[in-house]
């Protein structure tokens, strides 16, 4: 005979069952959620390029919410949580937006963020080289259009086979693997997440090499050759190196492979690391310091190009283009040339569909 109590039991077992095996609606992008939002596609493969991200527009306010997602990633800042919050949220978020709005406001343009749009151009030209049977998205690691966001999209256009391409040539945990985290992150939230590849980092492919050379002859054909080519790579702590980061030693790969393909020797084209902060040992030798060095040296005519940012940027149009220019003029140099980013030119889009049709390889 049941009793009071077990049949509470069983009717609580029973509504908790029926609750958990209901489908899962916020997150459930299978066949039966095409027909209600966004109908299935017959392009069932897709590229997503991710960069890095920029703010919505170049002020203190925009530039708050920026920094503080891309500050709070563990991946970029590994110090405890207890020590860095106060240093980030104390400190940084109240000092930090103001300065660099003013260095985003000196490269804003009538077409935005130069970052998203160049490479909205690219994600376009892509999508052009690769056809109709492949989907190519864009997103960014931090801001809009969001990795988790872009991917839900995806899905419920009905595509199951998804191949990223974070646009960094030289992988590091503090950009290619955060980009990892995060489409891992947006996977979980998918009730039937797509295959999915990755491209790790295409620092030597061959393709991209003979890409950056013919558009620096390309530049030099056009507007003469400087006295010596400088290749400024960003940089990263010095500790993240040592404690597994191939990231140095990719980048040093993808100079040496560019000085044998431009067949100059290791005094007409030096590497140097960028964009240091704080007071921890980054990547030597620093740009900031190699062309002042330079300058000091009696070198009249600086070329300096930026091979491991895919499309121009803050970072290359503001710090090297604009600051290290007049560090340049400052001490002794004449002309600090800037050599653009490969962008939406030919030889990126050609490179870069090839290597990715390798990696397609296999799907249908």
């Amino acid at each position: 005979m049941r009793t009071a109590a077990s049949v509470l039991v069983a009717d609580c077992t029973a509504s908790f069952i029926a609750r958990t095996t209901m489908p899962d609606r916020s997150h459930y992008t299978g066949p039966a959620e095409h027909s209600r939002d966004t109908p299935a596609t017959s392009v069932q493969t897709a590229v997503l390029l991710v960069n890095l991200g920029t703010p919505v527009a170049p002020t203190a306010g925009a530039l708050r919410p920026y920094l503080a997602e891309f500050l709070s990633d563990r991946r970029v800042i590994d110090l405890p949580r207890w020590q860095w919050w106060p240093i980030l949220h104390g400190v940084i978020l109240r000092l930090r937006p103001r300065r660099s709005a003013h260095a985003y406001g000196r490269i804003w343009d009538a077409q935005g963020s130069p970052l998203r749009w160049r490479s909205e151009a690219l994600a376009r030209a892509l999508q052009a080289e690769l056809g109709a049977e492949v989907r190519v998205a864009l997103a960014m690691r931090y801001g809009e259009p969001a990795v988790a966001s872009t991917i839900a999209q995806l899905a419920r256009e009905g595509v199951r086979r998804l191949l990223v391409l974070p646009l960094y040539p030289q992988y590091s945990a503090t950009s290619t693997g955060s980009v990892i985290d995060a489409v891992a992150d947006a996977m979980k939230a998918l009730r039937w997440p797509p295959e999915l590849r990755f491209v790790n980092d295409y620092h030597d492919d061959p393709g991209h090499v003979e890409a950056l050379a013919a558009s620096i002859e390309r530049w030099w054909a056009e507007h003469g050759r400087g006295d010596k080519l400088l290749l400024s790579f960003h940089g990263i702590p010095e500790r993240y190196v040592r404690l597994g980061d191939p990231y140095a030693e990719q980048c040093r790969a993808t100079a040496r492979l560019l000085r044998e393909r431009l067949r100059l020797d290791e005094s007409q084209l030096l590497l140097s690391f960028q964009s240091r902060v704080g007071r921890e040992s980054w990547l030597s030798p620093y740009t900031d310091a190699t062309v002042r060095r330079l300058a000091g040296e009696g070198v009249k005519r600086l070329d300096v190009a930026c091979p491991g940012f895919a499309v121009d940027c803050l970072e290359t149009l503001e710090e090297i283009a604009m600051q290290n220019r007049d560090f340049f003029a400052a001490d002794g140099g004449e002309s600090l040339r800037y050599i653009p980013a490969l962008n939406d030119g030919a030889e990126q889009v050609h490179s870069l569909a090839a290597l990715l049709r390798r990696h397609l390889q296999g799907w249908p």
